[in-house]
């Protein structure tokens, strides 16, 4: 059986694209940094990494991307966000500075820096069902938290008071944590498992 070889982007506006880009190609996607609309019209599935939500939404606007983004996760396209890449696929998002915009298409309502600042990070082993084998151990890093979902939205993992931490609603996924820093590479192969099953 022929597999064809995923065609993904990650956004590289702002934040650890790095990390993203060297864990994809590890895992033999063939990778884009994505800056301008006619990169994201040429790539099958697109990581929106984690740094600062708000920046990386400005940024979207100076170079013409919201719209391309906003209407190819429309279109079904398979998206990843990690972190500040989950508050952009929040429909909803609380404790935004004044003007902050999303992509959105999660029905979810995300919480900014839900833990506090850079000095409350931690780290966390979660099981998390969905991918099987061991544990994921999980960096949060003024982390995000999904404070409510639609019916549509699977929880993935949750913290053991329950909070949730990571979501898959269709073609998108998103987590409030790090995989990429941790040599976690579970959640992206399951994002190209969402891309090769929309292009095939």
């Amino acid at each position: 059986m022929v597999t064809t070889t995923p065609r993904v982007g990650v956004l590289a506006l702002q934040g650890d694209v790095r990390e993203h880009v060297r864990v994809l190609t590890d895992l033999g996607a063939e990778v884009t940094r994505i800056r301008r609309p006619e990169e994201l019209a040429a790539v099958d599935g697109l990581v929106l990494p984690g740094g600062e939500s708000s920046v990386i939404d400005k940024l979207s606007r100076a170079f013409g991307m919201r719209e391309p983004v906003r209407e190819a996760i429309a279109d079904g396209m398979p998206v990843y966000g990690t972190c500040a890449g989950l508050i952009l696929l929040a429909d909803r998002i609380t404790d935004g500075i004044e003007g902050q915009q999303t992509f959105g298409g999660l029905d979810v309502t995300v919480r900014r820096n839900a833990f506090g600042s850079q000095v409350d990070s931690f780290e966390v082993d979660l099981d998390i069902p969905a991918l099987g084998g061991s544990p994921v151990h999980a960096v949060f890093i003024r982390a995000p938290l999904v404070e409510q979902s639609g019916e549509g939205v699977e929880r993935l993992a949750t913290l053991d008071d329950g909070r949730v931490v990571a979501v898959r609603q269709g073609s998108l996924l998103g987590t409030s944590f790090h995989p990429e820093v941790t040599g976690e590479h579970r959640f992206h192969a399951l994002f190209l498992d969402m891309v090769r099953e929309r292009v095939r």
